[in-house]
């Protein structure tokens, strides 16, 4: 949480306005109506929209050190347009770059909206869509055949709706299962998104920040509430079978338990051990094990993976600059295209080896510098950005993935003495070079607090 006492900002700008909470909270907690109008991931690009008009009618823009790194990719993906050979493929890749910058506005508005989107909201947000997530994996596994046909559906053209992609965004199943396949096994619930794998990558990311929230809301009744929900979570989370998803929840529970090994903290310790009890139960009383096991038995997904990853390796020789500008269909069939699998894998292929290259450092640049956060919500979020970097190895990440570390990294980012830039409803003028909150409620907590003019309480 931010300090009592704040230094003035290194660089003063005119007249600044407030950036209002609610266009980000408009795309997690409106994302069950999302979900049943059929905008899916869509809704971050508008949101984003509206983020940029805020950021620019408030005349001045922060940007984290290094922030010229993941320009850089940008840079180096839409030049990657070059590869693309058909129509079809450039609408993909226009999607894609929408959602590339669809994040990077997310990750700037969060960064500069410092007296709206504190540590406490926003991971009070990021609780309720985990919620959302949950509610929607237990929809999964009560109605496993449910589909929802969205308004969307009637809406856009027969022509792009006879694209399997756009046809699954606006035909809403709650499992991803295959009916007609051969190897029969159990439907694996999906729902917020369009895919079990989507799933487990947000889910896994969402865990951490949610168990941080309920140490800020110690003694109230919301403490509770999500502690009660936190067992029942694991019922849809272990039945999507999702590997990628146990790996990254032992990613961050093993870091957590280090850091707080490290540092002697023992309540945390043992509050992991709590939890890892509750997981044992669930697992044991849930047919995960066999289910599991039938998976493995009746499919082969890891040598699948391990074969498409090295074609995609191979192939990416052959245009290592740029790429291909989007994934391509692979040599062996029935495999999943080239450039897909794997976040990391579909940067490589599609923008080429300095993408990759970018991409990575980007990602470990953001895990590096914050590794110092402090505090529940920082301890978590860095350890969701360090389960983010593991992650892309295997999960395709944009845009919800992403959205949630880089999100997350603005908070951490921010400079830790920073003064929020404005307060509700007023402005921050400049008075001699330094931001001077016009507010008769601030000039008395500075006289009560002993901060010097010049300085925001």
């Amino acid at each position: 949480m931010p300090s009592a006492e704040y230094i003035a900002p290194r660089r003063v700008g005119a007249a600044l306005l407030e950036l209002p909470r609610w266009p980000f909270a408009a795309v997690f907690l409106g994302y069950p109506l999302w979900w049943l109008l059929g905008v899916g991931d869509l809704i971050f690009v508008a949101a984003a929209v509206v983020m940029a008009l805020h950021l620019a009618r408030r005349g001045r823009l922060e940007v984290p050190r290094g922030f010229g790194l993941w320009l850089l990719f940008l840079a180096w993906m839409l030049a990657s347009v070059i590869g693309i050979d058909s129509g079809g493929r450039l609408v993909g890749f226009v999607y894609r770059a929408a959602l590339y910058l669809a994040a990077t506005v997310l990750l700037l508005y969060v960064y500069n909206a410092r007296a709206g989107l504190d540590r406490r909201y926003v991971s009070g947000v990021l609780t309720v869509f985990w919620v959302v997530v949950v509610a929607g994996g237990w929809l999964g596994v009560l109605f496993p055949l449910l589909s929802i046909t969205t308004p969307m559906a009637w809406i856009i053209p027969d022509a792009l709706r006879s694209n399997e992609v756009v046809q699954e965004m606006v035909v809403r199943r709650v499992t991803q299962w295959d009916p007609t396949s051969v190897l029969q096994l159990d439907p694996r619930p999906s729902a917020p998104f369009l895919y079990t794998n989507v799933w487990g990558n947000v889910y896994s990311m969402l865990l951490p920040v949610v168990i941080a929230y309920l140490v800020t809301v110690r003694r109230t009744r919301r403490f509770w509430l999500v502690l009660a929900l936190i067992p029942l979570s694991f019922v849809p989370a272990f039945l999507t079978l999702n590997r990628g998803m146990f790996i990254g929840l032992g990613v961050a529970a093993a870091y957590i338990a280090l850091r707080a090994a490290l540092r002697r903290q023992w309540k945390v310790l043992g509050g992991l051990a709590a939890l890892a009890v509750v997981v044992g139960i669930v697992f044991a009383a849930l047919p995960v094990s066999e289910r599991l096991t039938e998976r493995l038995d009746t499919s082969s997904t890891t040598e699948d993976r391990a074969n498409l990853y090295q074609e995609t390796f191979e192939r990416s020789l052959a245009s290592p600059v740029f790429g291909y500008g989007a994934p391509r269909p692979s040599e062996t069939d029935g495999a999943p295209s080239a450039g897909t699998q794997g976040q990391i894998w579909n940067v490589l292929f599609s923008h080429g080896f300095p993408a990759a290259a970018l991409f990575l450092a980007w990602l470990v640049f953001l895990a590096w510098r914050t590794r110092h956060a402090r505090g529940a919500v920082g301890v978590a979020g860095h350890a969701i950005l360090v389960v983010l970097a593991v992650e892309v190895l295997y999960y395709g990440v944009l845009v919800t993935g992403l959205a949630i570390g880089f999100l997350v990294a603005a908070l951490l980012l921010r400079p830790e003495h920073a003064a929020p830039t404005a307060v509700a409803g007023h402005r921050t003028a400049v008075v001699r070079g330094i931001p001077e909150l016009r507010n008769p409620r601030f000039r008395s907590l500075r006289r009560a607090r002993g901060i010097p003019r010049g300085v925001a309480p």
